[in-house]
């Protein structure tokens, strides 16, 4: 099959990689697929761009497609013209935007895909599609009628556990134990207030304990100010931003990674990532997240986050493999191909 990935963003974060390993996987079982993505924003400060990473794994589309919820109205009616022009067999999008692409500009016998990385994506107004992915079983009774998968987070094979781990830890210079980290973009929606707060909790009946967090974003600097009011300053180690497998060192050198909270991809990637690096997930019951956990955190509180750490529990279920996920994708285009 001709697959061609419709992604209105210019960012490599949120579904980006997500997109970018199931691209993959799909090209390995013998697929021909591209991935086009914003082309109109190129100054992209505070954030990883796309475009570098799609063109060095092959997959970047060079169809002449803007995809940009910037674009004025005639260059968004242009991408529709030279979508409708493309030869393909499947138009999968992932946005709003590049659903609304795909509605108008459907290429002669091709069938429309559309993902839904997030809840607030599901209003009365999404145009119909052939059929859908979701980020969770929570999200699919919202879809009912509709032929819908769950489409799980893929993880790209650096993330493996340590070969030793004391000696990864004394490369990145850290010490304590249990080492709990959180790895995500500093924003209100991933909750790292709580997750310090209950840091300071943990410290009471375990000090030695060091919470690394990993990323950066808006919400750096009012934690780090929580940080020193609470005294934390010798504990908390502020890593920022890690890309690729430098982020995959830092994620593999951990104890348990806690995820207080998702953003705009559902999928809850970082859990899978982390649970593939043979690290403890300790999570809240939001997105797909029950399926990844170790153990979930009852309650959004302080206490509830320690006593969910403090349980010891982990998960015997294993996350398949990114094989596994793309033929069920590529399944579910073959249902839609052939009912079309």
């Amino acid at each position: 099959m001709k697959i061609l990935h419709l992604l209105a963003s210019p960012f490599w974060s949120g579904p980006a990689e997500n997109v970018a390993l199931l691209a993959r996987a799909q090209r390995e079982a013998g697929h021909e697929v591209t991935v086009a993505v914003d082309r109109r924003r190129k100054e992209i400060p505070a954030e990883e761009p796309s475009v570098p990473r799609l063109k060095e794994l092959g997959l970047l589309d060079e169809g002449g497609l803007e995809l940009s919820v910037k674009s004025p109205p005639w260059t968004v009616w242009s991408d529709t013209r030279k979508l409708k022009a493309r030869s393909v067999d499947v138009v999968h999008a992932h946005f709003t935007h590049d659903h609304l692409v795909a509605r108008w500009g459907r290429p002669r016998g091709a069938v429309v895909i559309r993902s839904v990385h997030a809840p607030r994506s599901l209003r009365f107004s999404l145009p119909e599609a052939d059929a859908y992915t979701v980020p969770s079983s929570s999200v699919i009774t919202k879809l009912v009628g509709r032929r819908v998968r769950v489409l799980p987070p893929l993880v790209d094979a650096m993330f493996r556990p340590a070969e030793d781990r004391e000696a990864l830890r004394r490369e990145l210079g850290l010490t304590g134990a249990p080492l709990v980290g959180m790895v995500s973009t500093f924003q209100p929606s991933r909750r790292h207030g709580l997750g310090v707060e209950a840091f300071a909790q943990l410290r009471r009946g375990h000090a030695g304990a060091r919470l690394v967090l990993v990323g950066d974003g808006e919400q750096v600097e009012p934690v780090r100010q929580q940080v020193r009011a609470l005294g934390l300053e010798e504990a908390v180690t502020f890593a920022g931003y890690q890309r690729g497998e430098t982020f995959a060192r830092w994620l593999r050198a951990l104890d348990e990674v806690w995820v207080l909270g998702l953003g705009n991809d559902w999928s809850a990637r970082a859990a899978a990532q982390a649970r593939a690096s043979g690290v403890r997930v300790v999570a809240v019951e939001e997105g797909n997240l029950p399926a990844l956990a170790d153990v979930l955190v009852e309650g959004l509180t302080a206490e509830a986050v320690v006593e969910a750490s403090e349980s010891g529990t982990r998960s015997p279920v294993a996350h398949p493999s990114n094989e596994r996920i793309a033929a069920e994708v590529l399944a579910l285009y073959e249902q839609a191909r052939a009912e079309r």
